[in-house]
């Protein structure tokens, strides 16, 4: 069978197409930097390359940090004009943006492909999720805005200034541009960094179509080491928002120690999957095929089992008929003119592949126990490829507490299982890395289940189900070092970005403050 990418879904022809919808945003096809409302030819090009092919798909226009400061400023004045504006005239504004967006769909979701190595329905669900949950909360948002404060009409407020957005690579539609939409809604202007991994041209594109109706949004790209001191310590800013990993987190917690900032500080940790006197594996064979989604690059990624030993055969043979036929390759290659159906691509690039390669080899060279250990050969590529951003599906049972994979995420299709004898032992395994953002506990005991999401570290806990980030009805968050900050989510996200009564306590993961809502 011979694959090749269908016409119109390869690279050249979509950004042809994206470029000539928004001419304004690009300059040769190289992304401009959206700056006091223009778009603007500054910076210094670095090539991006696709995950997919191994192939240059764009340029980041780097800037540096005087201009980054100059861009903060220049959002800190559209942010005064724009939290004066009426919710009717915002609403209006983003719904223009949406429904524009809407019109881009699929060549948005395509983008996301090439940028990012997303399969064609994980790419279009990033879009949609995006899309959708900006109409529910253009609907919503002015009710939430409106509080009764000891029996009298409280109207909440934007910020002192915009908020700053610097998110990873791995959702640029459902989780930033969504989070900017949100954002707007509330009455403040913002400003998003291009994660200099992938997603450029896609974000170029989406805040273009922003721009054009009308709303107060800057994208500036940069390096971290350049842009973070101004994006996160300008006197200007009013929040810094941020999704990543806990390297860099906490490098911009640290920054925000003495500065009283709002922020929402989204951090990965070890989520993680605990099975105790538990026989639904039908069940569970369903939640585990999903569970490959996007070769778990998602901070609610389940990459570790821990397992009754009673359990144990019952498992693998639920668990490795579904790793063994896990589905990934190319993202777009095809041999008609329909787009594959894959569980995962590539990962974001080839050094990251052989990051984590280093980290199974480092694994089994501890003592690890090799249960599964897939192979490219198995994956779906264009003859003469480059595949070097792609991993195979990998099962280690008990990695050694001297390997990284014991207490750190992979971020990749890298699953451990960990075998435990005791109800103290399944606790501590699932608190292995100092709090997370979601776990699961398998149990047919419903009444041990609960007691157990009691003393797990997450900030979602799933009974016989998995849990997600998630949005509208509940909030989102981590506990110990997952999360530093406000929680998110419908009411929480909005309330996130505004100003309340005076002496208000937000629910969040705050130094000596702890409060949270029922999530379980």
């Amino acid at each position: 069978m011979t694959l090749r990418v269908p016409d119109h879904c390869t690279a050249s022809a979509v950004q042809g197409r994206i470029t000539a919808a928004v001419p304004e945003a690009f300059d040769d096809g190289v992304p401009r930097n959206l700056v006091d409302g223009r778009w603007q030819a500054i910076g210094e090009p670095a090539d991006q390359i696709s995950p997919v092919d191994g192939t240059v798909i764009s340029q980041l226009p780097k800037l540096d940090a005087d201009a980054a400061v100059d861009a903060v400023r220049a959002s800190a004045g559209a942010h005064r004009s724009w939290a004066q504006t009426s919710y009717d005239q915002r609403r209006e504004a983003v719904t223009e943006a949406v429904e524009t967006m809407a019109l881009l769909r699929d060549d948005l979701a395509l983008l996301l492909a090439w940028e990012i190595g997303k399969p064609w329905k994980a790419a279009c669900a990033d879009v949609d999720r995006c899309l959708d949950g900006a109409r529910w909360y253009a609907e919503n948002t002015e009710q939430m805005l409106n509080q009764d404060v000891e029996g009298a009409p409280y109207k909440r407020q934007a910020l002192p200034g915009p908020v700053s957005n610097i998110a990873s690579w791995n959702y640029p539609m459902s989780v930033l541009v969504h989070a900017e939409l949100v954002q707007l809604l509330a009455g403040n202007a913002v400003i998003a960094k291009t994660p200099t991994q992938g997603g450029a041209v896609t974000l170029t594109a989406a805040h273009a179509l922003m721009a054009r109706a009308g709303l107060p949004v800057t994208l500036i790209s940069g390096d971290g080491s350049a842009l973070s001191d101004p994006l996160v310590r300008s006197p200007e800013v009013g929040a810094v928002a941020f999704v990543g990993g806990r390297s860099n987190g906490g490098k911009i917690a640290a920054q925000l120690v003495d500065s009283g900032k709002r922020h929402m500080l989204e951090q990965e940790g070890l989520n993680t999957w605990g099975l105790w006197n538990f026989s639904d594996w039908d069940g569970l064979a369903a939640h585990l095929r999903k569970g490959f989604e996007y070769a778990k690059q998602r901070c609610t990624a389940y990459p570790r089992f821990v397992v009754q030993r009673e359990l144990v055969d019952k498992f693998l043979a639920t668990y490795l008929p579904v790793v063994q036929s896990v589905r990934f390759g190319h993202p777009l290659a095809s041999a008609g003119e329909d787009l594959p159906e894959l569980d995962f691509g590539p990962l974001i690039s080839a050094a990251k592949a052989a990051e984590l390669d280093g980290r199974v080899q480092e694994a089994l060279r501890h003592g690890a126990v090799p249960l599964h250990r897939g192979d490219k050969s198995q994956g779906r590529f264009i003859d003469g490829q480059d595949t070097s951003a792609y991993a195979a599906p990998v099962t280690l049972l008990a990695p050694p507490g001297a390997s990284r994979l014991m207490h750190e995420e992979p971020f990749g299709p890298v699953d451990t299982v960990v075998v435990v004898d005791t109800e103290a032992e399944l606790l501590a395994q699932m608190n292995a890395s100092n709090g997370a953002l979601v776990a699961s506990i398998a149990s047919d005991d419903d009444a041990f289940a609960a007691d157990l999401a009691e003393h797990v570290q997450a900030f979602k806990v799933g009974i016989n189900k998995p849990r997600s980030r998630g949005d509208r009805e509940e909030p989102f968050g981590g506990r110990g070092a997952s999360w530093k900050g406000a929680f998110v989510g419908g009411q929480y996200l909005v309330h996130a970005v505004t100003q309340g009564p005076p002496g208000e306590q937000l629910y969040g993961n705050f130094p000596g403050y702890h409060r949270y809502p029922a999530t379980s």
